[in-house]
């Protein structure tokens, strides 16, 4: 796990945008990764896109792709999923979160999607940004 991991820790660290790996699922030839997205801003995210790459377990960069969180509404927590296409969960080894393609925030304004980001993994994998 990744220092400062807070796996199970479901203490409200105040405001921000807080992104977990809740789960890792192999289907087929597909990695789906579930995420849990909590926005804990004033103000709604109307569209967050981040471009994310992800690792081998030896640390080889496999591939990078855009994830698209879409809306986020203030105080509330959205489940996201992602399927992977040939991909095996078992050889993911980090995600990165490498940085915001895309944010559409209205008056929270575009640092709503990376000004206070918090991530961290229920899984094996370790998430960093």
């Amino acid at each position: 796990m990744a220092a400062g991991d807070t796996t199970g820790d479901t203490t409200d660290s105040g405001a921000g945008l807080r992104i977990e790996l809740n789960a890792a699922e192999q289907r087929d030839d597909a990695c789906l990764l579930t995420f849990v997205v909590e926005n804990r801003q004033d103000g709604d995210i109307d569209r967050a896109v981040y471009e994310t790459v992800l690792f081998d377990t030896e640390g080889r960069v496999d591939r990078l792709t855009l994830f698209n969180f879409a809306d986020l509404p203030a105080g509330r927590v959205r489940v996201r999923q992602f399927a992977v296409p040939e991909l095996s969960c078992a050889s993911l080894g980090r995600v990165l979160i490498n940085g915001v393609s895309s944010c559409e925030a209205g008056d929270t304004g575009a640092d709503a999607c990376d000004g206070a980001l918090e991530l961290d993994s229920r899984t094996a994998i370790e998430v960093l940004g």
